[in-house]
């Protein structure tokens, strides 16, 4: 796994606290597909494969984001990728939605809300 200097992995419980509080948005980086399968409510999808901090930032203004993907590889580089581009960010969720499923937090398909499987 990438290892980044003091970037901020957080738990799925964490996260939506975090959420549901208006203290973060949650910034999904997996493809398309998968977003529209299954996702957090909520969440906005920006796809590694064409990521762009620059755009991120227009996107999300001043908003603090959580990066989040399957497992938590994709969004360690979602972080990687803003610093690299001077794009202030230090979290992502670890585990993925699969440790958001794991924990039971709800989640969205097709536009409609739902529980986990």
């Amino acid at each position: 796994m990438i290892q980044i200097k003091d970037v901020k992995t957080l738990s799925a419980e964490d996260v939506q606290a975090a959420q549901a509080a208006g203290r973060v948005l949650v910034v999904d980086v997996r493809e398309p597909g998968e977003f529209a399968a299954e996702r957090i409510v909520g969440a906005i999808n920006q796809p590694l494969s064409c990521f762009d901090p620059g755009r991120l930032v227009e996107i999300v203004g001043s908003a603090s984001v959580v990066f989040q993907c399957g497992s938590g590889v994709r969004s360690l580089k979602a972080v990687h990728a803003c610093r690299a581009a001077g794009v202030a960010a230090d979290s992502h969720m670890g585990g993925g939605i699969g440790g958001w499923k794991a924990a039971g937090l709800p989640t969205e398909r097709s536009g409609r809300s739902g529980g986990t499987r």
